[in-house]
Formats: C-alpha cells, structure tokens, sequence
C-alpha cells in the first residue's frame, strides 16, 4: 500500500464472516476503538459473560442503585486483558471527559478503562447509556488488514443503537443490515450463497 492510502477503521464494527476459523471471534461484532499503523483495538458488543453488572459492581466494592443497569450483563469484549474492565459509553457532551483515563473515538463513543467511570455510575451519575466488557480485542500493526483481506472480517460504520438499544442476539444480524443486505446471503463457501 502507498504510504496514506492506509484504511482508518476507527468508529467502525468489524463483522465477522461466517467460517471465521478463530472461535473467540465466530459470530462476533467489534467495536473499533482506535485502529493506526500500530495496531488496532476494539471490543466485542454481542458476547455477553455469566456476570451481571451488580456483580461487578460488588467485585470492585461498590453498590450499583440503579435498576435499570443492576441486571444487564458484562461482555467478553476479547481475550486481551481479560481481568481489566473496559466502559464503552456515549461521550458526555463537548470537552474532555471527566474521567481519568478515556479514549474518545472520533465520530463515535468514549471508552473509559478507570475505575472513576463505575464510581460515578453508583452514585447514580455517570453515563446512561454504557457497555461493560471483561478484556478487549487488539491486533498488531498490519494484522487485522491482513485479516480482512483473508475475508475474515466485514466493515461497516458502527451505529450506536446496535450497541445499547438491539436486543443482544440480534446485534450481529442488525450489524449485517447495515451494509445493506440479507444476513443470511452471507456463505462460508464463496461461490455458494
């Protein structure tokens, strides 16, 4: 590739093919955080874990006061880093956030990875809106356009209501419409839809 012709997947979900050989993405849909000629990183959105949120809350001594959130669950957001918690929430209005360490993703979410974020959400502040992974997803510079060019992933600009407002089952269906086609056109074997 010539040097600026680089793709910037940045605010994207990566959608994984049907016959995706690695099981810990089959069936996945990441969010892309940050992706640059180091690498690239971003979190599953449709892998829910056997942990609800109060239980987190409670495994990092704190209560969590709010019903609406209590029962929603945490995701496998990837295999890195799999002890660490990451929060992909809606950006708090203009400025920098209010938490101690955030990446905001340009167009797109913020993703806070410091404990202030679930302080915040316990006292019933904090961001309304938000998605809780255990580990992240990350790649190395080079490897996930290597991925994509094996057709082991599609792209598509992400949309903030998969990730908080579709049903959890639904969520990769609802990230393949947005590319404008049948879910179910998509076959493992090329030739063979």
């Amino acid at each position: 590739m010539a040097p600026g012709s680089r793709i910037d997947l940045t605010n994207q979900f990566l959608i994984a093919m049907p016959g995706m050989a690695d099981d810990t993405f089959a069936g996945t849909v990441v969010y892309l955080c940050e992706h640059s000629e180091r690498g690239a990183l971003g979190l599953v959105i449709n892998k829910p874990i056997d942990i609800k949120l109060k239980n987190l809350f409670e495994k990092v001594e704190l209560s969590l006061d709010r019903a609406d959130m209590a029962e929603q669950p945490v995701f496998f957001g990837g295999p890195v880093q799999t002890e660490r918690g990451f929060v992909l929430h809606e950006r708090l209005g203009e400025g920098d956030s209010p938490y101690t360490s955030t990446m905001s993703v340009p167009g797109g979410l913020d993703m806070t990875t410091s404990k202030d974020v679930l302080e915040a959400m316990s006292h019933g502040a904090g961001p309304r809106r938000v998605l809780i992974t255990l580990g992240c997803s990350g790649w190395s510079a080079g490897q996930l356009e290597d991925e994509i060019g094996r057709n082991g992933w599609l792209t598509v600009d992400a949309d903030p209501t998969v990730i908080f407002d579709t049903p959890i089952d639904k969520r990769y269906e609802r990230a393949v419409s947005l590319l404008g086609f049948d879910p179910r056109m998509l076959s493992q074997e090329a030739g063979h839809a």
